[in-house]
């Protein structure tokens, strides 16, 4: 039996967004590997062994993949989104790169999946419209001197940006500082998209100008998007306003 590995972004959190690829390897797979509340959106069948783990042990998850496909099993490492956006895929490339030299002759595949980001855009309209960045504020594998200088950066250039894992309660001070630069560098009304558990029957979403935000409006299950300097909203009378960037800027 020729093993191979799968790694699969399982979408925002709706079932039905997971993509018909994605379903059809998990119906295929003998293993699923992940974070303990990813892989628990896997349904039990007889043949299929799920590896449930902790969110800081990616790269021993990764290896664990790896050697499993190397003995001829059918593994799918599973993470929510997409999984190449902050995701499993680097991780399990990292592991390859690392690993044995027979690891690298292995059936890896890498399947998309509709990211958070992009989810919590379209239930606002179209803030992604135009030229936008993503940024993980995260200071768990980077120095939060590198996460200001983006930042800093991506203001300088007029992007929107998407900001993934805003506010742990270890770590709550890394959000608070990002408002901060932002109301440094950007006008008060600046458009800010607090998504949380977007397209769950959680799901909450906020519009604030950056004078309203606050830090307690995102916690690790909130998307957090800002606009450009150009992004706008339509008011609508019925259903929610539209939040969008516009595609032409002026010379």
């Amino acid at each position: 039996m020729t093993g191979w590995v799968a790694i699969a972004g399982l979408g925002p959190g709706r079932e039905d967004l997971v993509t018909e690829e994605v379903r059809a390897v998990l119906e295929e797979a003998t293993d699923v590997v992940g974070y303990i509340p990813y892989v628990a959106r896997v349904a039990e069948r007889p043949g299929l062994t799920l590896h449930a783990s902790d969110n800081r042990v990616e790269l021993d998850r990764s290896q664990h993949a790896l050697q499993m496909a190397s003995e001829g099993r059918k593994v799918v490492v599973v993470s929510s989104g997409d999984p190449g956006v902050f995701a499993m895929a680097s991780a399990v490339l990292e592991a390859v790169d690392d690993g044995p030299e027979e690891w690298r002759e292995l059936d890896i595949r890498v399947l998309p999946g509709i990211t958070a980001m992009l989810a919590a855009s379209a239930r606002c309209g179209a803030p992604l419209g135009h030229d936008f960045c993503a940024i993980n504020l995260s200071d768990n594998l980077k120095p939060w001197s590198l996460i200001e200088k983006r930042l800093r950066l991506a203001v300088e250039g007029d992007f929107a940006m998407g900001f993934y894992n805003p506010r742990s309660k270890s770590r709550p001070e890394g959000f608070e500082r990002m408002l901060e630069i932002l109301r440094e560098t950007c006008e008060p009304e600046r458009l800010i998209i607090f998504a949380r558990a977007v397209t769950t029957p959680e799901e909450e979403i906020k519009v604030v100008p950056l004078s309203e935000a606050t830090p307690d409006m995102a916690d690790m299950r909130t998307m957090v998007l800002v606009g450009s300097s150009r992004t706008k909203v339509i008011a609508r009378q019925t259903g929610a306003d539209f939040v969008y960037t516009p595609r032409f800027t002026p010379e």
